[in-house]
């Protein structure tokens, strides 16, 4: 009898809290103004956390998204893919706050091409932003970082799988998930925990003719080619790899670090 009064108040007691997972937690979120990064951004704000910063490369749409995420957000311009912008980021987000307790660097590109068509500037943009940008942003970030923080690393199951034209995209974020491990074990003295979640594919800005330089009618053949392979018979959503980065921005993955999150639909893991 004990025993079944218990567990309806356990039950309850959990229900409660599962909203405020983030209560009082500040977080920087990069190209927070779109796609994943924007859902992100609504969930950690609906899971309590004290205030939001996200960035993104253009002035009109960082401000629009922040104006559409509310008062408890705050949107810096800054490119990835610029070095200086990557440095002054700790000082514009340190004018905001003295404090990140959450970091999501989940600015990147995709650019597509067969190795005998790849071009130095199509390769360097998919590494400066993808690698370096997101390895010079933790830099910046992580004196502001305090013990029990997390960092948490956007990849891709393009680490994992074959894919004709994908290899200097696939190669970028594969040296995100090395990174998460070397730098798990860096910075445990300084008990701040780094993880990965590589979506498969999903329904995003950059998944567009433009953004990947390809024409409506080839974007639609990959539609239909990517969704084939997809047990669950379609693109995911960014709601639910914002659900992914919240467990990891939280104490519910206080035991996890060093991990990858591989949310793709059964793409690469059935």
């Amino acid at each position: 009898m004990i025993v079944l009064l218990l567990v309806p108040l356990f039950w309850n007691n959990h229900s409660k809290t599962d909203m405020n997972r983030l209560q009082g937690k500040i977080a920087v979120i990069t190209g927070g103004n779109s796609g994943i990064g924007f859902a992100t951004a609504q969930a950690f704000l609906a899971e309590g956390a004290e205030h939001v910063i996200i960035t993104g490369r253009k002035a009109d749409s960082v401000q629009h998204a922040a104006q559409e995420l509310g008062e408890n957000v705050t949107g810096l311009v800054s490119d990835a893919s610029n070095m200086a912008d990557v440095r002054r980021l700790g000082e514009q987000v340190k004018a905001i706050t003295n404090r990140v307790d959450v970091l999501f660097v989940n600015a990147g590109v995709g650019q597509f091409a067969p190795i005998d068509a790849m071009t130095e500037a199509v390769f360097d943009y998919n590494m400066d932003i993808n690698f370096k940008g997101a390895y010079f942003t933790i830099q910046s970030v992580l004196p502001l970082m305090p013990a029990g923080g997390s960092i948490l690393l956007n990849t891709s199951v393009n680490a994992h799988m074959g894919m004709p034209g994908a290899s200097a995209y696939a190669a970028s974020k594969a040296a995100l998930i090395s990174l998460v491990r070397n730098l798990s074990a860096e910075l445990l003295p300084r008990q701040i925990r780094v993880n990965a979640v590589s979506p498969g594919p999903v329904v995003t800005p950059m998944h567009s003719a433009e953004k990947l330089q390809i024409s409506e009618e080839q974007l639609q053949q990959m539609g239909q080619s990517i969704v084939g392979q997809v047990p669950l018979g379609r693109f995911g959503s960014p709601e639910e790899i914002a659900k992914i980065a919240v467990f990891f921005a939280s104490d519910d993955s206080s035991f996890v670090l060093g991990a990858e999150l591989i949310a793709d639909g059964g793409m690469v893991t059935l």
